[in-house]
């Protein structure tokens, strides 16, 4: 049977999550990566699983993971992008805050996108056009809303130079406009496409980047205004805001832009 891109994505997705969900609460062998961030068996034996489904049946693309690199050519038209355990240390500590993410790339485009949540049993997906959330076996499509007034904040951030999410934490200002959240997890991206938060502010650089290139391409199709930390398109600076709608994104731009200042010249 030939499955349609967004349906091997969700394939792939869940593929990953299924393995992430066998190991979920059980001892884990680390692979250090840095003093504060490491891999774990369950990455490696997830984006294996991922790559097997995407090799299956899409054997001519290029194959991209977090652990593994490229299995193909990195010059290839069409490139999949794994992060295959997105909140690694939430998954070591037992924290069902976890994403499985799988992201086809079309000259540089974003296309057909799955973000599995292997602890809720959900799928956020995309077939480049619309977005939709799994669940229960049924599809139903994501309505971005900012009713909840939570603002989801990266504050995961390099310990060489200064960066915005610290800030905006500490900001009066913007608790007193949203309520902050913290859960280290590009599935706080989907959320804003689903409507369980308002906005997601992160640092850092967005272009083809394995974390957040599933969660991007859900929330543009879900109808999410999405810009970097200044308000210009993404990929033009620095950082990445994704907005329920245009007003709450115009509003958390204004709240970001004294930091954003501040860390430009701190840098």
């Amino acid at each position: 049977m030939i499955l349609t891109d967004a349906e091997v994505a969700i394939a792939a997705a869940l593929a990953g999550a299924e393995v992430v969900v066998r190991d979920y609460g059980a001892d884990h062998v680390r692979f250090a990566k840095s003093a504060t961030d490491f891999a774990t068996d369950t990455d490696l034996e997830a984006e294996a699983a991922i790559v097997r489904v995407l090799t299956r049946h899409r054997p001519a693309d290029s194959c991209i993971g977090e652990e593994t690199g490229s299995s193909r050519s990195a010059a290839a038209r069409r490139r999949w992008l794994i992060d295959p355990l997105c909140g690694t240390v939430n998954f070591a500590a037992t924290t069902p805050l976890v994403a499985v993410n799988v992201a086809l790339l079309q000259d540089g485009t974003g296309c057909a996108a799955a973000c599995a949540d292997p602890i809720a049993g959900e799928v956020f997906w995309t077939d480049g056009s619309a977005a939709y959330l799994r669940a229960d076996g049924k599809d139903h499509p994501l309505a971005p809303s900012g009713v909840s007034g939570l603002i989801e904040i990266n504050c995961d951030g390099p310990l060489d130079r200064p960066f915005v999410g610290g800030q905006l934490v500490h900001d009066p200002q913007v608790r007193g406009a949203y309520g902050p959240r913290v859960i280290s997890s590009t599935l706080g991206v989907a959320w804003v496409a689903a409507g369980r938060r308002a906005v997601y502010v992160s640092d850092g650089t967005f272009r083809e980047n394995l974390h957040f290139a599933a969660g991007i391409a859900i929330a543009k199709a879900g109808g999410c205004t999405i810009s970097d930390l200044a308000g210009n398109p993404l990929n033009t600076g620095r950082g990445l805001i994704v907005s329920a709608d245009a007003a709450t994104h115009h509003a958390v731009v204004a709240l970001v832009e004294p930091h954003l200042e501040a860390v430009i010249k701190a840098s």
